[in-house]
């Protein structure tokens, strides 16, 4: 999501530029709007009631956490989570930190595009939703046109991405629940148990039956994106934990309701990963009469994809580049159309995601596929997280005296749980998931993550090794607001 820059000085005889202001009801829909997805409802909707607490859990322990925490960044230093984790631990682990947070994006467009293919197979011919072939060949095509798209600059995608996600989330979810409703008071048999009888916690048989928690770290991954508006509120010390409150609510309405709505139509055991929102539409339009109500949804689902890959393809992306030019990535890598959009850097993000989309090719099951891919994203992610907690906690230690617009209450106690819920959850997602019925074994699924953790995640040492004094473009090296010399290079 765009921030809002700031323009030319006033002249000095003029009027002072009235400055507005976030109110703390935008900032949590703002919230709610970059975290809520349809994508990862069918994983939690195998726990029917179980998936209350599997969603208010990471919730509390990560959601929360990440939001109170990059709200005090956000509000002592501009420049997003590279400048929070440089001033803290240096450079080097602060290209560490960016480097994860744009290539868990890399390794999170396979995933999102799977979802893309099952939703157009399902309004056009259902049977190529577990091919792999198909799978990849519309990551592929669907990738590129999208960074073609990117590459025209922010007017072009920009009415499509808000539309899009109105009609491509907040509809589907929507309808999930209205149907749901009608399903059930239609006399239809529901799978999910009255709550008289029902399961409130996961029945725990080790640690592979738990092992779904983690991809809900990533559903609510990217609280720290909309943190940075916090100086653009009045009282932000009051109001920001009003609208983190409320965004939490909201965030859960969407996942919880639609989530037990398909729990309504599709047993737990039927529900496929990338097909159970369209498997359970199915299950609601046939007993009503309605069989192209499933299309009808699934292309919407479709329209809401691409608007987000659309719109998260370009910015990272250039996140990294104004971190390049700072001297951390190769003059080649540091170039930017007429419309500011960094076409290298785009390009060279577009070729690891055709290798990822290769995967879905190759291996035996598109579900594999989805689940290793996604469990990726989450260990990259999950690696910048507790490097940004690390920092926040030092940083209130050793820069005590930085202005800062919120301050975090608790910040020990908060930045420690921040740290152990995503230092847990990485551990976790070595853990392959249960229910994977595939030929993929617990160690071959494990050295698939590392290599591909691994091989994604190396570069920022490489490069910070490899770098030249004439790599630096731009950019000082100044603390932003107080000044402060960078420690520890």
């Amino acid at each position: 999501m765009a921030t809002r820059e700031g323009g030319p000085p006033a002249e000095p005889e003029g009027p002072a530029p009235r400055r507005s202001f976030i109110g703390w009801t935008s900032m949590a829909v703002l919230i709610a709007t970059a975290v809520a997805s349809v994508r990862g409802l069918p994983a939690m909707a195998a726990y029917g009631w179980a998936s209350i607490f599997l969603y208010v859990l990471p919730a509390i322990l990560f959601m929360v956490p990440v939001a109170l925490v990059a709200a005090e960044l956000a509000s002592g230093w501009k420049g997003g989570v590279f400048v929070w984790v440089r001033e803290a631990y240096g450079d080097r682990i602060g290209f560490v930190a960016i480097w994860q947070q744009w290539m868990q994006n890399v390794a999170w467009f396979p995933v999102q595009l799977a979802f893309f293919a099952s939703a157009l197979a399902y309004a056009f011919d259902r049977d190529l939703a577990n091919s792999g072939l198909f799978t990849g060949l519309v990551i592929l095509v669907v990738f590129w046109i999208s960074t073609l798209i990117a590459t025209r600059g922010v007017g072009a995608f920009a009415k499509v991405a808000t539309w899009g996600f109105l009609i491509g989330t907040i509809a589907p979810a929507a309808a999930l629940i209205v149907f749901a409703v009608l399903y059930w008071q239609d006399g239809a048999s529901s799978h999910l148990p009255p709550p008289e009888d029902a399961q409130w916690l996961p029945t725990f048989t080790g640690l592979a039956s738990i092992v779904l928690i983690v991809s809900n770290f990533l559903s609510y991954a990217g609280m720290e994106m909309n943190a940075v508006h916090v100086t653009e509120m009045r009282r932000p010390a009051v109001e920001f934990p009003k609208a983190i409150a409320v965004s939490v609510v909201l965030i859960l309405f969407v996942f919880i309701l639609p989530t037990l709505a398909i729990s309504v139509g599709v047993p737990g055991s039927s529900l496929n990963l990338t097909q159970g929102v369209l498997q359970a539409f199915d299950v609601f339009f046939t007993r009503l009469g309605m069989s192209w109500g499933t299309t009808a949804m699934a292309l919407l689902i479709v329209v809401g994809i691409l608007a987000s890959v659309v719109t998260w393809i370009p910015g990272p992306s250039r996140g990294l580049l104004i971190v390049g030019r700072e001297g951390y990535l190769p003059p080649r890598l540091q170039g930017a159309n007429d419309r500011g959009m960094p076409v290298p850097i785009l390009m060279v993000q577009g070729l690891v995601v055709t290798a990822l989309a290769v995967l879905f090719a190759v291996l035996p099951s598109v579900q594999s596929v989805f689940w290793i891919l996604t469990a990726m994203a989450v260990q990259l992610y999950l690696v910048m997280y507790m490097l940004m907690f690390l920092a926040a906690m030092r940083l209130r230690r050793t820069h005590p005296d930085v202005p800062r617009g919120f301050r975090t209450p608790l910040m020990p106690v908060v930045g420690s749980i921040g740290f152990l819920a995503s230092a847990a959850a990485f551990l976790l997602g070595f853990v392959k998931p249960s229910g994977d019925a595939d030929s993929i074994t617990q160690v071959t699924y494990i050295l698939i993550l590392v290599a591909g953790i691994v091989a994604l995640g190396i570069w920022p040492f490489v490069l910070h090794k490899l770098r030249k004094p004439e790599w630096k473009v731009e950019a000082s090296r100044s603390h932003p607001q107080s000044g402060a010399p960078v420690e520890g290079a």
